[in-house]
């Protein structure tokens, strides 16, 4: 397999030339006995006992190894040389994803730790650099059997069943370095602001010194064109300033961000010391504005009825990572050929290539945390930091547009009685509105609401009728349990947020070899295609629902109620799902 495995650069908001990929070979070694701390196989010293292809967990067949058992401990090992082009700068490591407490040494020393399964970490790792060669060992320690543990869809008994998949351990997303001089921009935060025609842009610079004449240079082009230039003086960490836009079309096309018009505007940061250019970073961002007003969903100031799909991020030979770019493009576009015009991305904080595409090709994205199944207090300390870091990770991206910290009660089982697990649902909605105040949060998607922006049903109902007469009237759905669940918890309860149906469907149609369920069943083609229809229209035609969910993108592992199979072949032609979306 090529050294040049998943080369596309992993960051793609936030581009600096100087960057070289890891991906590819790594020495690899289960560590079931617990040993390695002891005999310092972190000293790097030590040749590992075989061999894996990262980003690629060692679950998935894409790594090489394919064991899909329990291994809690797990190391890697890998020589690198720096470039020429490295030379005088700072080095710094970064990994996209490691699966779930990390340390990592460069020539036996630790540079950093890190705890959280889903998001990214980097180190500073020029001080324990040397010439020549060096060595990079990674330990990585998976909780295979916590189910306190923030897993999302990752099962923590040995064979995949019900709704629970092959788990992920170690590294499975990118590992890559970027070379940096001793100043540098650490961060932006974009922030955009339609009404005002504003981009608010945080930046946060790291190396500053007491009296430097360190400049910050922002270049905003639209379409090619140069459209706003500012230069200011960096006086401390963080600076910031709004830049206001002029070229929009107020009738709603111009530069606005939709999935209809997927206008982005592109942004060079230059940044200058004595008059000299230390740092050069390119991102993009997107002029839009999500809203509830008058008890409505909007997008940029008007109502948008959401067409969304469920996708798990799971592929056959990758598990949780793709296997390519031109994979996470694929999904955006064929969700888009069938007539939705958004994901809900479902137990998993996506790899930022996927945020990416649908950035580019226009498609609004639901982020979604991986949840824990119990509650406990440590599980509550490792799920509020590692959620803070999604959000800082993806704050961005115009394609995000909302927020789900909770699902269905995973992690707070017992919320409908316990005050406890009610005051974390809670926080966690107001946490989130303290960190972005520009989207809609949902507190606990599906039942057992607290305050939430968005009033969100899971209803696998298949019989049209029943979906007809339960969306009738605003009273009939909120008072439901299509699940046998209370759709709010006592004390909060319905007030007048927008309804949205965010599961549904789920129906099986066996179309590949792949055995397994979903929760009603397609004995043919025209069967399929009318049972859809059946679970589809009732939400369009019924008034009171804003928006709806399927379920789901792609059969998953034993799960068959995918409008795709596992490896993306549509189960009926995308032009005929496309109609059934429209009502047809």
């Amino acid at each position: 397999m090529s050294e040049q495995l998943r080369a596309e650069h992993p960051r793609p908001q936030f581009v600096r030339n100087s960057w070289v990929n890891l991906n590819g070979e790594w020495e690899f070694e289960f560590d079931d006995e617990t040993v390695g701390d002891k005999e310092q196989w972190y000293l790097g010293t030590r040749a590992l006992a075989s061999k894996i292809q990262v980003p690629f967990a060692f679950q998935s067949k894409l790594s090489g190894i394919g064991d899909p058992d329990f291994h809690d401990v797990v190391w890697y090992r890998k020589e690198l040389s720096l470039p020429e082009s490295f030379r005088g700068k700072r080095i710094l490591l970064h990994f996209g994803a490691v699966d779930y407490f990390s340390s990592v040494w460069v020539n036996g020393v630790l540079v950093t730790s890190h705890e959280g399964g889903h998001t990214p970490f980097h180190a500073d790792i020029t001080d324990a650099l040397q010439n020549g060669s060096n060595t990079v060992v990674v330990k990585a320690v998976d909780y295979s059997h916590d189910v306190t543990l923030p897993r999302g869809k990752q099962y923590w008994m040995k064979d995949s069943a019900s709704i629970f998949y092959t788990r992920t351990s170690g590294i499975w997303q990118t590992v890559w370095m970027e070379a940096v001089s001793p100043v540098f921009l650490d961060k932006v935060k974009m922030t955009p602001d339609i009404d005002r025609k504003e981009i608010e842009i945080s930046s946060y610079v790291k190396g500053l010194k007491k009296g430097s004449n360190v400049q910050l240079k922002i270049q905003i082009s639209f379409n090619g064109a140069l459209v706003k230039e500012d230069v200011y003086r960096v006086m401390s960490g963080r600076e910031a300033r709004s830049i206001r836009l002029d070229d929009f079309n107020d009738h709603g096309q111009g530069g606005w961000w939709s999935p209809e018009h997927p206008h982005l505007y592109d942004v060079t940061f230059t940044l200058l010391e004595n008059g000299t250019v230390v740092d050069d970073v390119t991102s993009y961002f997107g002029m839009r504005k999500v809203s509830v007003e008058g008890g409505k969903l909007c997008l940029n100031n008007r109502p948008y009825f959401l067409k969304l799909v469920l996708d798990q991020g799971y592929f056959p030979e990758g598990n949780l990572t793709p296997p390519s770019d031109e994979a996470i493009k694929r999904d955006v576009e064929l969700t888009k050929a069938m007539g939705f015009n958004g994901a809900r991305k479902h137990q998993k904080l996506e790899d930022p290539r996927y945020l990416y595409w649908c950035d580019r090709l226009g498609l609004v994205v639901w982020s979604e945390a991986a949840n824990a199944y119990e509650y406990s207090e440590e599980y509550v300390r490792r799920f509020t930091n590692e959620w803070m870091e999604s959000m800082e990770r993806d704050y961005n991206h115009p394609s995000i547009i909302a927020w789900v910290p909770l699902n269905e009660s995973w992690g707070v089982p017992n919320i409908q009685i316990d005050k406890q697990q009610q005051q974390h649902a809670l926080t966690m909605y107001h946490l989130t509105k303290s960190l972005d105040p520009m989207r809609p949060v949902v507190s606990n998607d599906g039942w057992e609401l607290v305050s939430t922006d968005l009033f969100n049903i899971h209803d696998y109902e298949w019989r049209r009728e029943k979906l007809e007469e339960r969306y009738s009237s605003v009273e009939r759905a909120v008072q439901a349990m299509p699940a046998n669940r209370r759709l709010s918890v006592e004390g909060f309860s319905y007030n007048g947020q927008p309804i949205l149906i965010t599961e549904f469907g789920g129906i099986a149609y066996k179309k590949s070899e792949w055995e397994g369920w979903g929760y009603s069943g397609a004995e043919n083609d025209e069967d399929y295609a009318q049972r859809l229809r059946d679970v589809i229209q009732p939400l369009l035609n019924s008034g009171v629902v804003q928006g709806y969910c399927y379920t789901q993108l792609t059969d998953v592992e034993q799960e068959i109620n995918g409008l795709l199979t596992n490896d993306r072949k549509p189960k009926l032609p995308l032009e005929m799902i496309k109609e059934i979306n429209k009502g047809r």
